[in-house]
């Protein structure tokens, strides 16, 4: 189904956003994890405050498509259980695994994210809900089949670098050491990579305008999260391995 025009110029509007977004980060450090300080204003737990981001999406996405039926083994039912999966397990299992005891970030940090979170997870939601309709024979197109390929790539990249990072630390300390398993011994943050390579696989296996917006809104925000966080381990570990890469194992 062709998508009506209101719906093709609120996504283009959302996607130069965030390029205008990811523009601004660039040139400001968001205050998460590492880079979290008062300034920013009243602060939460950086466990609930993770979790209630996190579930924001799976909320805003799950109540636009509730009242359709799926078939799960059509391609629209493996995208959408696709997504599931993913933010299942970001908003319901990954804040309860972090080992971040007595780490807060700031709320308006919080609330921004949990605004384009919702909007991001509607915006899907709708395409699945209304205008989503792909052949039986979608599975076997080069654009599922890459960008399938992509994201369960990515997600496992994503969960290996992840629970690596949670298991440097023993439990109640909260210090920072260098990771050095793994992708970590390539670059920075394979973790990131993954979130990125996810959700541009996602793009491709779904061909269309607002997992195109998601894809651009997590690079807008998880690039400069990159940037800083190899910056960082530069400055406060002078044995830092000189040859591991930002983002792109033996390329950047």
């Amino acid at each position: 189904m062709v998508p009506p025009k209101w719906y093709v110029i609120v996504m283009i509007c959302w996607i130069a956003v965030g390029i205008g977004a990811g523009s601004y980060l660039l040139r400001q450090e968001a205050p998460y994890g590492r880079f979290s300080n008062k300034k920013w204003g009243p602060m939460i737990s950086n466990r609930w405050g993770w979790f209630l981001m996190e579930a924001a999406v799976l909320a805003a996405f799950a109540s636009r498509i509730a009242f359709r039926q799926f078939n799960w083994k059509s391609p629209s039912g493996i995208m959408v259980a696709l997504f599931f999966v993913h933010y299942v397990h970001r908003s319901l299992v990954y804040p309860f695994m972090i080992r971040t005891r007595g780490k807060r970030m700031p709320i308006v940090i919080m609330l921004s994210a949990i605004l384009f979170n919702t909007v991001n997870g509607s915006l899907l939601g709708i395409w699945f809900a209304r205008l989503a309709f792909y052949p039986a024979d979608w599975f076997r197109s080069p654009l599922f089949v890459t960008g399938a390929a992509l994201f369960i790539g990515g997600l496992a990249i994503n969960w290996q670098s992840d629970y690596i990072l949670i298991h440097l630390r023993k439990k109640g300390e909260t210090g920072y050491k260098i990771p050095q398993s793994g992708l970590f011994k390539y670059v920075s943050s394979p973790n990131l990579l993954g979130e990125i390579l996810e959700w541009g696989g996602y793009a491709l296996l779904t061909w269309s305008l607002p997992a195109l917006a998601f894809f651009v809104w997590t690079c807008a925000n998880l690039i400069p999260r990159v940037l800083s966080n190899h910056r960082w381990y530069k400055q406060h570990f002078p044995d830092y391995p000189p040859d591991r890469k930002k983002l792109l194992p033996l390329i950047w």
